[in-house]
């Protein structure tokens, strides 16, 4: 059986590839061990960023509608909580859905555009030629093989496709083991409650089914030896010790223990092999953040993939993928450790320190802000081809609003194609660059409804499918705004193609 891509992994990010390789026309299969979606959600939080996503592919509603939007986040359960109404999108809030949910909608969104997706089978290793990857696959029926042009490892820390294809995850080893318990509280405490002291920390958060979700550290947490399972007393002692009182908690659904192991793929891709999600980064859950950043590695990784498979664009392109997201990689590496080392800070010291910083965020709106911006994975911005490149390149685009009902720019954006903005407030299909349209191009010609003041002065834009800015023209006069579109379009598409070949 030969597929273009084989994904190794069925969880949110190999389902959210899965979509973006379909509406980018390439046939893929999914190869997941599990049978059913796991009922015991890891993940809860939806970020900012990762519903912009949704929202670019116009799937996001039923998320918006299901889940519960939290006005802000926390870092490092400090007591000031990072206001997320300051951020520049449409969706300033977290979304509180468990992970079993977001999975069962991404599956039903990879289904309905014609992904394969294959459940009890997995991936047990493959060989690699000059022009393509065998997998070799375990089913219920015995052993077969899968021919694709490649094979992406979203299959979690312990990666099969990552052992097999040799790449590296440095990092440190687990020094802390958080816990938590999914029960029912007969006398909750308020939403969004959490709580820092000389002994421990704790979170509560609200679940469907009238369970809560309860996550915290504490002195004992240090320790690099795990005691085996946590038994519901064990987790009613701690939180006892934390708060004074147990909250009428019984029935529990789920109870686990979590190390602080902090790795990094030395190589997000080799050959024909890629690596996203927590395949390719592993760390301690601070903050919310591992789905949503596995996400946003796929949307990065999936418009690449389908271009280079569909002749729009050279393999080479790939490389981009691995320059671009293993610095996001490195980044959740850092932030994640420095939320571990003030989320285990129970020392006098400590303690100090948290309350210097929870200060800083509540007088300090910049830092806050900032914050913010990095957690919610909106502050992020890939490398700019050249020092002369515009200072918004490899930003991310905010979602614009045009005027003259033209809608918005997560609206106009496509999978399988870059959007070419011509914004020197033409008719539509007589600006100037109106003609530029190609495979792999769309061009809307547009004006701007109250824009940014870092786009003010903009007059033309390129943006990538997955929303981050490829070129900005700013040029005055319009035939050297045209010549500059034409330079650009040239380095990514080369030259356009004759009339007659068009024809």
């Amino acid at each position: 059986m030969e597929q273009q891509v084989v994904i190794a992994g069925g969880g949110p990010v190999g389902l959210w590839l899965a979509a973006e390789l379909r509406l980018g026309g390439v046939s893929v299969t999914v190869v997941e061990e599990r049978t059913d979606v796991d009922q015991r959600s890891k993940a809860l939080t939806i970020h900012p960023r990762t519903i912009e996503i949704l929202a670019s592919r116009e799937v996001h509603e039923p998320f918006l509608a299901e889940g519960l939007r939290i006005p802000g986040g926390h870092f490092a359960t400090l007591d000031e909580r990072l206001d997320f109404s300051v951020l520049d999108t449409p969706f300033p809030y977290t979304l509180a859905l468990p992970q079993a949910r977001t999975e069962e909608l991404l599956e039903e969104h990879a289904l309905a555009l014609g992904a394969t997706i294959v459940r009890g089978h997995r991936v047990g290793g493959f060989t690699e030629d000059a022009g393509s990857v065998t997998v070799q696959v375990q089913g219920p029926d015995g052993p077969y093989e899968l021919r694709a042009a490649y094979l992406v490892g979203c299959d979690g820390t312990r990666s099969t496709v990552r052992t097999a294809a040799g790449i590296g995850f440095p990092g440190t080893p687990s020094t802390v083991l958080g816990w938590l318990g999914d029960v029912v509280l007969d006398h909750p405490p308020r939403p969004g409650f959490g709580v820092f002291g000389p002994r421990g920390g704790l979170l509560v958060a609200p679940l469907p089914g009238g369970r809560h979700r309860l996550v915290g550290v504490s002195p004992d947490s240090l320790t690099t030896e795990s005691p085996g399972d946590l038994p519901l007393e064990e987790l009613r002692a701690k939180v006892v010790a934390i708060t004074g009182e147990d909250y009428g908690m019984r029935d529990p659904v789920w109870l686990s223990r979590f190390g602080n192991a902090t790795r990094l793929a030395s190589e997000y891709r080799r050959g024909r092999v890629l690596l996203a999600g927590d395949a390719a980064h592993q760390h301690f859950p601070t903050g919310g953040v591992g789905m949503n950043v596995g996400i946003q590695d796929a949307h990065n990784l999936g418009w690449k993939l389908a271009a280079a498979l569909g002749g729009r664009a050279p393999d080479a392109l790939l490389d981009s993928y691995h320059s671009e997201r293993h610095p996001v990689g490195a980044q959740l590496m850092e932030h994640s450790r420095a939320q571990t080392a003030l989320m285990t800070a129970f020392t006098p010291e400590g303690l100090d320190l948290r309350s210097f910083l929870s200060g800083m965020i509540a007088t300090q709106p910049d830092f806050g802000r900032a914050l913010a911006e990095r957690l919610t994975a909106l502050g992020v911005a890939y490398p700019a081809p050249d020092a002369t490149a515009h200072p918004l390149t490899g930003s991310r685009a905010p979602d614009l609003s045009f005027t003259d009902s033209g809608g918005n720019l997560h609206g106009r954006l496509r999978a399988d194609s870059h959007l070419l903005l011509d914004l020197t407030g033409a008719a539509p299909g007589q600006g100037v660059l109106a003609d530029r349209a190609r495979p792999g191009l769309t061009v809307h010609t547009a004006a701007l409804d109250r824009p940014p003041a870092a786009w003010v002065s903009v007059r033309a834009a390129l943006i990538r499918p997955d929303g981050h800015v490829a070129w900005i023209g700013t040029d005055a006069d319009d035939t050297a705004l045209a010549a500059a579109a034409d330079r650009a379009l040239t380095s990514m598409y080369g030259p356009a193609p004759s009339p007659a070949a068009a024809g």
